[in-house]
């Protein structure tokens, strides 16, 4: 595991923080009824890409719905972008991922249990 450095953790939450606000405005207008969460942001070195990790419940639209936030990138870097413009001298590109953790332990569980 790589080590990050304070300035990378630090923009990592920022992102995390506005990324949570942001989405959560989008779910109520796009995605009515499903749970979007940002759970792990991670910053390049350079600081140049942040890497978002989404929860997405149900997990059977997890796709469709990470398809339409990447279709969207654009405009939520420019709604990022507006809100951070004074913290950070260079808005990162967004990177969107589904974050599959939660289904990995339940599989686990699963397996476990039969």
């Amino acid at each position: 595991m790589e080590q990050y450095s304070t300035r990378q953790n630090k923009i990592s939450k920022l992102v995390q923080r506005e990324m949570a606000d942001i989405l959560l405005k989008l779910n109520k207008t796009k995605f009515p009824g499903k749970l979007i969460s940002v759970s792990v942001v991670r910053v390049t070195k350079d600081l140049g890409i942040a890497r978002i990790y989404l929860s997405i419940f149900p997990s059977e639209f997890a796709e469709e719905i990470l398809e339409e936030i990447k279709e969207m990138t654009k405009q939520i870097r420019g709604d990022f972008g507006r809100k951070v413009g004074k913290t950070l001298r260079v808005i990162p590109n967004l990177e969107f991922y589904i974050d599959d953790s939660l289904d990995y332990i339940e599989n686990i569980d699963k397996l476990l249990h039969t």
